[in-house]
């Protein structure tokens, strides 16, 4: 039989994750579904999880291999997207697996190596995606360079104006990705107006939205790697194999990132790209944090800002578009959210 493993089940949490240990994984650190298939004494055999539209945490015990399990919770789980109304679903699993899913209808759009492929059961999913990118385009730039940079912006900040203002004026044409998951304080639509608005006076800009290809590492699956670091890199080798081919689309040669000293996350991910993006044929330059009284302008910085009180802060933080969305009524439930958090600095 095949059953939900809710949260409040803690025998049966015990059970799931003893399997995924003993399959060499872990519990992911995101995941809002669990359904099992359980043997006549009630032991968890097989097993597998949501999070949002994609699937995670497949595992079938050894003794119990070759005998459908693994499509018996596939086919429960795509129910689950079913229901939820969600026609596109994403699956990460490892390079051995990626074979049979693929028999099942999935797509492979990126991987890393064996040891993490990133599939969708859409096969025109992702290239639909890159078609989307080069309307939003348009005629381009026949001649000239193209960089790119992704942000998230959560707010929009002096920080990353400086970032965008530099990319602008040292390429023909710069194309703005906006992180389009809604796991940040600010939500999308807010982002992706602060950035358009703080940014109108640069001619040279294309706007975009990431979509579900480019994710951030708030729900990257971590149930791969046996420590965080290991999880760090999978996740920017995936954002680099996906990236490549967004580049390859609109002929992209160049990527800029912020510098960063005070995350050991994010530098980590800086220096990745530093080494795998040239390998992609795309350069990946690094500029230097803007700065006020010594110390880096951040999305962090102006949280923290906010959650203190210490809106007089502000002006100095983040652009005019920014300052008057955030002293307005209309910013009054992200600024309390914000209040109230426990902890608004982010990796």
């Amino acid at each position: 039989m095949i059953t939900t493993i809710y949260p409040s089940d803690h025998a049966g949490t015990a059970q799931v994750q003893a399997l995924l240990e003993k399959e060499g994984l872990r519990m992911d650190a995101n995941i809002d579904y669990t359904c099992a298939v359980l043997d006549d004494a009630h032991q968890v055999i097989a097993t597998g999880s949501c999070y949002a539209n994609t699937l995670r945490c497949f595992a079938v015990d050894d003794a119990h291999q070759g005998k459908g399990l693994l499509n018996k919770v596939l086919t429960h789980l795509m129910n689950v997207q079913q229901e939820r109304g969600n026609s596109s679903v994403f699956l990460y699993t490892k390079g051995a697996s990626a074979p049979f899913f693929c028999s099942l209808g999935f797509h492979e759009i990126a991987r890393v190596s064996d040891t993490i492929v990133f599939l969708e059961n859409r096969s025109w999913g992702f290239p639909e995606y890159l078609k989307k990118l080069q309307t939003e385009t348009g005629a381009g730039v026949a001649h000239g360079t193209a960089a790119a940079i992704i942000l998230n912006a959560n707010p929009f900040t002096y920080g990353h104006l400086y970032l965008v203002e530099q990319a602008a004026a040292e390429n023909d044409l710069l194309h703005l990705f906006v992180v389009s998951e809604d796991v940040s304080f600010f939500p999308y639509d807010i982002r992706d107006r602060l950035v358009r608005e703080g940014t109108a006076h640069l001619k040279n800009i294309v706007h975009h939205a990431t979509g579900p290809y480019m994710i951030s590492q708030a729900t990257f699956p971590s149930y791969f790697q046996k420590d965080e670091d290991a999880a760090i890199r999978s996740h920017a080798q995936l954002d680099i194999a996906v990236f490549s081919r967004i580049a390859q689309a609109l002929s992209i040669t160049r990527r800029y990132v912020g510098e960063e000293q005070a995350s050991r996350v994010t530098r980590l991910y800086n220096e990745i790209m530093l080494h795998d993006l040239p390998l992609a044929g795309i350069e990946c330059r690094v500029i230097p944090r803007k700065e006020r009284e010594g110390a880096p302008i951040s999305a962090s910085t102006v949280r923290r800002a906010i959650q203190s009180g210490s809106m007089d802060a502000l002006p100095a933080l983040v652009p005019p578009t920014t300052l008057a969305f955030l002293q307005s009524e209309e910013s009054a439930a992200i600024r309390k959210k914000i209040a109230e958090a426990a902890d608004v600095v982010h990796y």
